[in-house]
């Protein structure tokens, strides 16, 4: 979806360059791009029209100042910057105010999970109990979906994973297991509970009635909807026959960086009235974020999600760890056992692209990117080559030069010979680049002549060690001489070549 609705949003801005005034004919221009956008991505037919509705409102006849009155600066301001900007007003307006809290006032606190099978109930209330636990809250998950094939050994396995109790009794009926449920913990000290109750793939009367009787003997202090973004508008009207019956709290909208069709996210609020609380944009248990409108909105219009990012961080960076791995970067002694590191922390943080998306401006530059660089494989590939390595090539990366080490490591990790030598060299230049920055800034000495005999003569010369798919010489640095491009174009035209021979056999 998000790709979807940045590339409208971006086309629409550009049509407005050049241009002093906001006017009925420009703008109904723009609009057509965002219009087009927003269909795409499946938003709801009614909630398209009255965000156009309202953007053209705000924006017509609007006269734009070139210079920001009060910036110092003089920052220049330009129509397509403003219309940006209502945009950007009237996508938070439209997806909010938000209230990610949950009521956990009740001993205990009950919440029930709702939605139509497959939306990623069982998963979600996995990830909710990893956050409570985190929080300092001890939560018991009941198995209360008794129809689906292995969802209560779902929910055993993810109890497992996170140490958390599931409570399940084999033959009995979802409601009288939640009722024995909020006893049992009671009984044993458990101040949050989580019913995992049944879905079905579509709504049907009885499906509806069980949960209605849920609702009704144990009263909930929260009602979540899991809602699955990839269905598009179906989303919307799934979430209002829901929410007729069982008048729930808020929303958890699951899969929405998995299909352009995730529309939901700006139609599902406006339509039910209810809040969206958390998104989940991954399969692990801790792909549970608290929503919120405005980082969405920032992302769609291409302007990056730095508070977001910042999250990613905090939550997966140790301060402490990361200030002592620059100050070794910045002496020169970063170690491939560093580099994996760093590797492992992004992948837990999420994917490349996922994650470069939250950078201000990158949706401009995304199109420069070749597209293997933003595939998550390539960072795998990169792994198999470090970890193929000795312990003491991890801990002395100089000793890739000696004969024999890079055929050896590129055996062992099934990649190419020179796949191994980029690698190496794209790791010393970035190395050597950060002893020269750490030397120019005077932190460990040097001076500017040390920095330039280390080459680092600026940012523009850094390559990022073992970026996916970017080539040895994209660094700044010379790479590849001319014979070996040649020889490696004629490689990969052979296995090309080879595969093809071996899909006819």
């Amino acid at each position: 979806m998000l790709e979807t609705l940045t590339k409208g949003f971006r086309n629409a801005r550009l049509k407005l360059q050049g241009k002093a005034q906001l006017s009925e004919d420009n703008i109904s221009e723009a609009l057509r791009d965002v219009r087009v956008a927003l269909l795409e991505a499946d938003v709801e037919l009614s909630v398209v029209k009255g965000f156009l509705k309202r953007v053209r409102a705000r924006s017509v006849g609007e006269v734009v100042p070139l210079k920001a009155k009060r910036d110092p600066r003089g920052m220049t301001v330009t129509p397509g910057d403003h219309f940006v900007r209502i945009c950007h007003d009237e996508l938070v307006a439209l997806m909010g105010p938000v209230d990610a809290t949950l009521d956990l006032s009740g001993a205990p606190a009950l919440i029930m999970m709702v939605g139509l099978q497959g939306s990623g109930k069982t998963t979600t209330a996995g990830k909710l109990a990893r956050r409570l636990v985190k929080e300092g809250r001890r939560p018991l998950l009941v198995a209360a979906d008794i129809y689906r094939p292995a969802a209560v050994d779902q929910l055993m396995v993810l109890g497992r994973k996170l140490g958390v109790p599931v409570f399940s009794i084999k033959g009995m009926k979802p409601v009288q297991l939640c009722q024995l449920a909020v006893q049992q913990a009671k009984n044993v000290g458990r101040d949050v509970v989580i019913f995992d109750t049944a879905g079905r793939l579509a709504i049907d009367n009885a499906l509806m009635e069980e949960l209605e009787e849920i609702r009704a003997t144990t009263q909930p202090d929260n009602v979540l909807f899991v809602c699955d973004a990839m269905i598009g508008q179906d989303a919307v009207k799934t979430a209002a026959a829901f929410d007729k019956r069982l008048d729930f709290t808020g929303f958890v909208l699951t899969k929405l960086d998995g299909d352009a069709r995730g529309g939901a996210a700006l139609s599902i609020k406006e339509v039910t009235g209810k809040p969206v609380k958390f998104l989940g944009m991954g399969e692990t248990l801790d792909k549970l974020d608290e929503f919120r409108p405005e980082g969405l909105a920032q992302r769609i219009l291409g302007m990056g999600d730095v508070v977001g990012l910042v999250k990613d961080l905090e939550q997966h960076v140790d301060q402490a760890e990361a200030e002592a791995d620059a100050k070794k970067m910045l002496q020169g002694d970063f170690t491939f056992d560093d580099f994996l590191k760093q590797l492992e922390t992004l992948r837990k943080m999420g994917s490349i692209k996922d994650l470069l998306d939250k950078l201000p401006g990158f949706s401009d530059l995304k199109d420069q990117i070749p597209a293997e660089a933003l595939d998550d494989r390539e960072m795998d590939r990169v792994k198999a080559i470090i970890q193929s390595m000795t312990k003491q090539e991890r801990r002395l990366p100089q000793l890739m030069e000696e004969p024999g080490r890079v055929r050896r490591v590129a055996r062992g990790s099934g990649r190419e010979e020179q796949d191994v030598r980029e690698l190496y060299q794209r790791f010393e230049q970035a190395r050597q680049m950060m002893k020269g920055l750490g030397q120019m800034s005077g932190m460990f000495g040097g001076g500017n002549r040390a920095a330039r005999r280390a080459g680092g003569g600026g940012l523009g010369g850094m390559g990022m060690p073992g970026m996916p798919g970017m080539p040895a010489e994209d660094s700044g640095r010379p790479g590849l001489s001319a014979a070996d491009k040649r020889e490696r174009k004629k490689r990969q035209k052979e296995k090309r070549k080879a595969r093809k021979r071996q899909r006819k056999k």
